[in-house]
């Protein structure tokens, strides 16, 4: 058999690969982690008894928003780092220009507060915990978008990773935002932001290795 004939052989074996199968993917790896985190939620955390009454205010739907920007920005950079040489440079802009948004709402918030607040509203009840629940949420996110990857085509492991550990992140703050009362937009700008970056770095690092081909 000659080389012609082995590869016309092997390509005639290939199939059509839907349009939509990375979509697909993503939406099935990050669907199903999602329900994992949000069980993950409820059983260990709760969800906050208020809830009903906290949804009427405008804190708890700017909170929800930030979470949901960097979610969405997260869950669609997964799927653009997926493909060989993929960019998420505008999923990166998009994300950092929420953060800058909601650090300018916090400093907005402080100096419409009375200074001896500052620190209180800056440290909230929970500042030992927020970062810590937000990063151990993002776990079986960062498991899902890792299947996801594992199974198409990122050339850059750490990028991926990184990639994959922001969606998670991300994801996990909109989960744990129905748990957590905290809403002083100082508190949201520092602690929500840092276990979204802390769960990046660790995609990061640990993709490095699990993405590599």
């Amino acid at each position: 058999m000659t080389t012609n004939d082995l590869i016309a052989r092997l390509t005639g074996e290939l199939k059509p690969v839907s349009r939509t199968a990375v979509l697909e993917r993503v939406g099935t790896g990050l669907g199903i982690s999602l329900v994992a985190s949000a069980v993950l939620m409820v059983l260990w955390l709760g969800m906050r008894p208020d809830l009903a009454e906290a949804s009427t205010t405008m804190m708890f739907w700017t909170k929800f928003t930030y979470t949901l920007i960097l979610a969405v920005a997260g869950g669609w950079a997964v799927k653009r780092i997926a493909h060989p040489l993929g960019s998420i440079r505008v999923n990166l802009g998009l994300m950092a220009a929420t953060i800058v948004v909601m650090i300018v709402l916090a400093f907005a918030q402080l100096a419409m507060t009375p200074p001896e607040e500052h620190m209180a509203m800056l440290k909230g009840r929970t500042i030992t915990v927020c970062t810590f629940n937000i990063v151990m949420l993002s776990l079986p996110l960062l498991i899902g978008a890792f299947w996801v990857l594992r199974g198409l085509a990122p050339t850059r492991p750490t990028l991926a990773g990184a990639a994959a550990g922001l969606a998670a992140g991300s994801i996990a703050s909109l989960v744990y935002s129905f748990h957590c009362d905290e809403s002083a937009m100082p508190f949201i700008a520092v602690w929500y932001t840092l276990g979204v970056l802390v769960a990046g770095l660790i995609g990061a690092i640990t993709g490095r290795f699990i993405l590599r081909w």
